[in-house]
């Protein structure tokens, strides 16, 4: 298995980032955290890596690599893959509409109104979660939270980004204006998609 991959990031997306690691470019999917903390394109970066394999892979051998910046978030992501109902792209998600603090936070109380805010997380399964997960959590330190600012094609970016979490394009983009509208036209991309997964 690939611990992490370390290279030169040439392409960042709101879902994906590629790293060419000399001469071979890895994709790998990431969360909205993983992707507000990323280097400039062109620079050193260094993501941890989870490689799975899944029929439902969008590649066609069936595998894919996911990428995280800590290996908190990574740690997490394989925590909550680990219940039962919780894929690789709803766990994504959860990592995307959440901090891992807010996660971990989350569990810890018993807070499962959080995840039911998460895409496909109904009320059993955000029980589910936190019953599973509970007395993990006080094993796993709160990360850091960092955010990158990002300006003008922040709504094009940010429904790319939703479309590839499985959400509808005309609805996405209706969601999109009404919080631009509703929140002000300042907003980073990662608080455009946070608020907007809210909506959905």
């Amino acid at each position: 298995m690939l611990a992490y991959i370390e290279g030169i990031l040439t392409e960042k997306n709101p879902t994906y980032a590629v790293i060419d690691c000399s001469g071979v470019g890895f994709l790998l999917f990431i969360s909205l955290n993983t992707y507000s903390v990323l280097p400039e394109v062109n620079k050193k970066c260094k993501l941890y890596t989870h490689l799975t394999i899944k029929s439902e892979a969008t590649t066609p051998v069936g595998l894919a690599m996911y990428g995280f910046a800590t290996e908190d978030e990574r740690s997490l992501f394989l925590e909550l893959t680990s219940v039962s109902g919780i894929g690789n792209n709803t766990a994504r998600l959860i990592l995307s509409s959440l901090s891992v603090s807010e996660v971990i936070s989350a569990i810890s109380n018993g807070d499962f109104y959080t995840f039911k805010k998460v895409k496909g997380i109904g009320e059993k399964t955000a029980q589910r979660i936190i019953i599973d997960l509970k007395d993990k959590m006080s094993k796993m330190p709160t990360s850091k939270e960092i955010f990158l600012p990002q300006h003008n094609t922040l709504r094009n970016e940010a429904l790319s980004a939703l479309i590839m979490l499985g959400f509808n394009k005309n609805i996405a983009e209706k969601t999109i204006e009404k919080v631009i509208r509703n929140e002000g036209v300042n907003l980073t991309i990662e608080e455009i998609i946070k608020q907007s997964l809210k909506l959905l």
